[in-house]
């Protein structure tokens, strides 16, 4: 079948006017779908993975240029553990164990909660110009992603924040609709404001179905600010990248060990590795192995 056609993936930010609250709004349908194709994901994993795709990027949103956000889910249900990392450039890759996770869904909703499971939520920030990584585990109480990573905001780093993340798919399972957002009130914040803010939260309908109803980053992020009004707004472009490569595969071959390499070249056979993170397949040829070998 085509491809269906979207707007851009685009992510906003800006605080409101009067300075008490930021919001971060992001939506994300091609590289959600992007993910589920690579991955070929059923439909309960597409929905988990792409929320937590999206949730690593408005975390990565958040920090300084150069740093790097992992996050890595790891419930007690099908799908296993979910392992996701983003920039604040907005590229993000990520994977789940057990793609084809598919547990019975509740009602007429896909049972996401179930496909997670209870277990942990782990968060690690880092950036080459730091002696050591910053790193947070929580329990994961929801399973839902969006409520484990409010959570999180919480008790790791005494954030209080509401996320909202959301995956639509259309009838023959294909992701349609992804956008979720991240709002923070700031030091010193009007509690007047942060009250306003609370109730439009609440009030609003899951961003996937805004984004199917026709509005944008920005659209979003008006109805969530409403009368305080926006200040300076940045964008930038979010993508599904990984920077897998032959290179990359050939230095994850060394790991084999010298005896290993050796028993392949002389077999005359070659290697196959495939990328956790994108789901890329490369094949070293007996020869490549050699210089692998050589170079090991």
């Amino acid at each position: 079948m085509p491809e269906i056609p979207t707007a851009r993936d685009e992510l906003v930010r800006m605080p409101s006017a009067e300075g008490s609250v930021a919001v971060r709004v992001l939506v994300a349908t091609n590289l959600v779908r992007e993910a589920a194709q690579r991955h070929r994901t059923s439909p309960t994993a597409s929905v988990a993975l792409g929320r937590a795709l999206m949730g690593g990027l408005l975390l990565a949103s958040e920090s300084q240029d150069g740093e790097r956000v992992q996050l890595q889910i790891r419930g007690d249900g099908p799908i296993g553990s979910i392992t996701v990392t983003a920039t604040a450039a907005g590229e993000v890759r990520g994977y789940a164990a057990n793609p084809d996770a598919s547990p019975p869904p509740l009602s007429d909703r896909l049972d996401v909660a179930s496909a997670v499971g209870l277990g942990t939520l782990s968060v690690e920030r880092n950036h080459a110009a730091w002696k050591r990584p910053y790193s947070g585990i929580v329990p994961l109480v929801h399973g839902t992603v969006a409520k484990d990573l409010a959570l999180y905001l919480l008790e790791s780093e005494q954030k209080q924040s509401a996320v909202a993340l959301g995956v639509h798919l259309d009838r023959d399972a294909r992701v349609d609709a992804a956008a979720g957002y991240l709002v923070q009130g700031l030091p010193d914040a009007d509690e007047h404001a942060l009250a306003e803010v609370e109730g439009r939260v609440s009030e609003l309908p899951n961003p996937s179905e805004l984004v199917l109803a026709g509005a944008g980053a920005e659209g979003i992020a008006r109805r969530l600010l409403a009368d305080l009004g926006m200040g300076p707004i940045s964008r930038l472009s979010p993508r599904f990248h990984c920077p897998c490569g032959v290179e990359r595969i050939r230095q994850a071959a060394q790991l084999l060990g010298p005896d290993e390499l050796r028993d392949i070249v002389a077999r005359g056979e070659e290697v196959e590795v495939r990328c956790h993170f994108c789901n890329e397949v490369y094949h070293l040829s007996p020869d490549q192995v050699g210089s692998v070998l050589r170079d090991a």
